[in-house]
């Protein structure tokens, strides 16, 4: 989906939503600030695989979109902070039933799929947070 589709007027309430979620990190970057502000490094360090361009260029689509907004303090070095706007923190309100939805579903896939036997000394993946 484009971004354009974010600030289309022509479609579906849900189309338009789903514009301003999607991605690989969003909805991850919604969860973390959603419990408090944050800074940059910290956000790079809790989400392995993230890299500061990447992360930079997410929370700008989603200062632009109206859901972070971003406070820079005085001070050597300079200090940025992000935090959700009420808008993000009521999409992310928004969203709290979708992700049961999810984990219920997660949940009954584990349900009918048999366990997968991991060889010796291979690591499980990490679980994803739940929101």
């Amino acid at each position: 989906m484009t971004r354009s589709r974010a600030r289309d007027l022509n479609v579906c309430g849900v189309t338009a939503a789903i514009a301003v979620i999607d991605g690989k990190w969003k909805t991850i970057l919604l969860w973390l600030l959603e419990s408090a502000p944050r800074r940059p490094g910290e956000l790079v360090r809790r989400l392995p695989g993230l890299t500061e361009k990447v992360l930079t260029q997410t929370l700008r689509e989603m200062e632009a979109d109206g859901l972070v907004h971003r406070e820079v303090h005085d001070g050597r070095p300079l200090k940025t902070v992000y935090s959700l706007t009420d808008f993000g923190r009521e999409l992310s309100e928004a969203l709290a039933p979708l992700s049961d939805w999810g984990h219920r579903r997660l949940e009954k896939l584990a349900r009918e799929t048999p366990a997968r036997e991991t060889p010796a000394g291979e690591a499980q993946p990490e679980p994803l947070p739940v929101s």
